[in-house]
């Protein structure tokens, strides 16, 4: 156990034979060496070309000189048609339009210097509700409730089945003997790691083995390799 437990706190190997490099990028060949400092940023000629400024395009043509331009003398002395002054008016609202009433509204006089009368001062008042937030009086009903039999039945807690178990607990004493039993050869044996190579030290995993080879199926495994009979009817 102890030499497996050292094979496997041996580093893995570097099958790959790259030297180090500081990119974290995969590069197919390695970057050039510069003579100064290596971490100097540099623009690629891809990078350079899309800083420059954006070029005109060869059918441009730079007709107009400069954003003010003079009027035509057939524009300063243009009339417009009838059409041209009806299309010109402002759309007029349908007739029962009516404007937004404000938000706050004035108030008459009448209303400002309004009374109230001791109706209306009556009806302002909250109403009273006697005995339901008064300390004097019990919340206890007058009479005590008797509860039916069923009642009583459907209120009493749910019991387990009589074959239900329990959950085992995660600490349980360990017998005597188990602490005393020894393994035998055969279960040493299997308790051993399977020997087995890497890649690089020459382990084929598609070797096949020479009892494998000689291997005959059983009937049974004949049978289980046959195809579905309803996948079959249309052979």
């Amino acid at each position: 156990m102890a030499t497996r437990m050292v094979q496997l706190a041996q580093p893995k190997p570097s099958l790959l034979r790259f030297p180090d490099r500081r990119s974290v990028y995969w590069l197919d060949e390695l970057p050039p060496e510069r003579n100064g400092s290596t971490t100097t940023f540099e623009l690629t000629p891809h990078w350079s070309q899309l800083c420059g400024r954006k070029r005109l395009n060869s059918g441009f043509e730079q007709s107009r000189l400069s954003p003010q331009w003079e009027v035509s003398v057939a524009a300063l002395s243009a009339y417009p048609s009838n059409r041209l002054c009806s299309l010109a008016l402002p759309r007029l609202p349908t007739i029962g339009w009516e404007p937004d009433r404000p938000l706050l509204a004035s108030l008459s006089r009448a209303v400002q210097t309004a009374v109230a009368s001791p109706r209306v001062c009556q009806l302002a008042c909250p109403k009273r509700r006697q005995g339901l937030y008064s300390s004097k009086t019990s919340l206890a009903p007058p009479h005590p409730a008797v509860t039916s039999s069923r009642l009583q039945l459907l209120a009493l807690p749910k019991s387990d089945h009589p074959q239900y178990a329990q959950d085992r607990p995660v600490i349980w004493p360990v017998p005597g003997p188990v602490r005393k039993a020894v393994a035998s050869e055969r279960v040493q044996v299997l308790s051993r790691p399977n020997q087995r190579k890497a890649l690089f030290q020459g382990y084929n995993p598609y070797t096949v083995t020479l009892a494998a080879r000689s291997a005959s199926a059983s009937p049974r495994l004949q049978e289980l390799c046959l195809p579905l009979p309803r996948k079959c009817k249309g052979k």
